[in-house]
């Protein structure tokens, strides 16, 4: 244990998703030694994601704005909801430049251990925002987890009713990897999953 201020920083770094109590040490060392200009810069843009940024009204990414870039963007397609987990993921697909329609962020994922239910996530403004005929097709590409799956699984008997396409993002094999490496789940929803090569 360090004293006063040092463990003050310690324990907050620590209670950062990903960060154990050695790396917290680390990092609180690294700002300790860093040239004090650097470290108040990004102490600054701390300060300034939290003021500035919030969720987008519509689909809750983030945003400056009370709507975000996509949901603005004239050119994407209306009648294709891609539903996410978390902002990130959004970023993800994103970088695929394979989707061009909205989103939809949840906000985490079904998670009783947790306490997170489906009155926890965006769900309910997901089901206002297929209250009228502009939405075809929703894209449930949540974490193939225990927890995303439960989340997707949910959604689809949710949707069931509205008439509504629902797709789950395909999940199997990687480019580059081993069929020795893969496990058995991977390899059987790469089996469920499979296409035709020949038309």
């Amino acid at each position: 244990m360090y004293e006063g201020a040092v463990q003050d920083l310690i324990d907050e770094l620590g209670r950062l998703p990903g960060i154990g109590p050695k790396s917290a040490q680390r990092i609180a060392f690294h700002i300790l030694e860093a040239d004090k200009d650097d470290m108040l810069r990004l102490a600054e843009n701390i300060r300034t994601v939290k003021d500035k940024v919030h969720f987008c009204e519509v689909c809750f990414n983030v945003t400056e704005a009370e709507r975000c870039g996509i949901c603005l963007d004239a050119r994407r397609d209306p009648s294709v909801l891609c539903v996410v987990e978390e902002s990130k993921d959004v970023m993800v697909v994103e970088r695929t430049r394979s989707y061009r329609g909205r989103y939809h962020v949840l906000g985490g994922s079904i998670n009783p251990m947790a306490g997170i239910g489906p009155d926890q996530l965006h769900i309910r403004e997901l089901l206002t925002r297929l209250s009228d005929d502009t939405i075809q097709e929703i894209i449930v590409a949540t974490d193939p987890n225990l927890e995303g799956e439960a989340t997707a699984t949910y959604l689809a008997r949710t949707l069931k009713t509205l008439g509504i396409k629902v797709t789950r993002l395909a999940s199997g094999l990687p480019v580059g990897g081993d069929l020795e490496y893969a496990d058995e789940v991977t390899l059987g929803r790469a089996f469920e999953g499979r296409r035709s090569l020949i038309g």
